[in-house]
């Protein structure tokens, strides 16, 4: 094992051992150092790669903090890996989202109060089939993302979250558009939440993985064929 990411997994552990805590500060270097056996270089390293996790923050002239660890802060670096990826890998990912939204739809019908139902039903009214692709794009990010976070299950709702940038939801809505297909997809948006009002997990969800299978599809058609596996 490399020396820094031995130095890596050292500090882990003292996180995931409870010796350190989220918002907790951590031994000055030269301490820490000769506690965990590791040098100098190591261990700061090892603390730049932590800190580009968002395990660590590293405050200048403070010290080296553990962060929240809350799941938005620790999936953000998916989010930038995604939208780096290539049109095959963006269909790959779009299949996660395949699997994952069904289940967010079916725990959020379980969960979902009629505040929140109001709030997507008011996403849908407000968006015009004929509006520009921005106003779609986010109409699709807010309707999407409400369902997930109302799963109750926060890393659930993070990782759609990071998988579900708005570089592939632009071109996938600008396909839409061209097709005359945008009030069809806002029109299943329409059918999702009413199986979410009904609180109908199983229902939801098929209505969900039927839009995103959709979806999919149509991405799946306008990737380069010399793109797909």
């Amino acid at each position: 094992m490399a020396v820094t990411d031995e130095a890596i997994l050292r500090i882990k552990e003292m996180i995931t051992s409870g010796e350190l805590g989220p918002g907790e500060r951590l031994p000055p270097e030269k301490e820490l150092g000769e506690r965990l056996g590791l040098s100098r270089n190591s261990l700061r390293e090892a603390v730049k790669a932590l800190e580009v996790m968002r395990v660590l923050d590293v405050r200048r002239g403070d010290g080296t903090y553990v962060t929240s660890l809350e799941p938005r802060l620790l999936l953000e670096a998916l989010t930038f890996v995604v939208d780096l990826h290539t049109d095959h890998s963006l269909v790959e990912i779009f299949g996660v989202r395949r699997i994952l939204e069904p289940a967010a739809a079916s725990l959020a019908a379980l969960h979902m109060t009629d505040e929140i139902a109001d709030s997507l039903q008011l996403q849908i009214d407000e968006t015009d089939a004929e509006g520009s692709i921005e106003e779609l794009v986010s109409h699709d990010v807010a309707f999407h993302q409400g369902i997930v976070d109302a799963s109750g299950n926060e890393y659930l709702a993070r990782l759609v979250e990071s998988i579900s940038g708005g570089t592939v939801r632009a071109r996938i809505w600008r396909g839409i558009t061209q097709q005359g297909a945008a009030k069809r997809t806002i029109d299943e948006h329409r059918a999702i939440l009413t199986a979410l009002r009904r609180g109908d997990p199983e229902l939801a969800a098929a209505r969900m993985l039927t839009h995103v299978s959709g979806v999919e599809e149509w991405l799946r058609e306008a990737t380069p064929p010399e793109d797909v596996a």
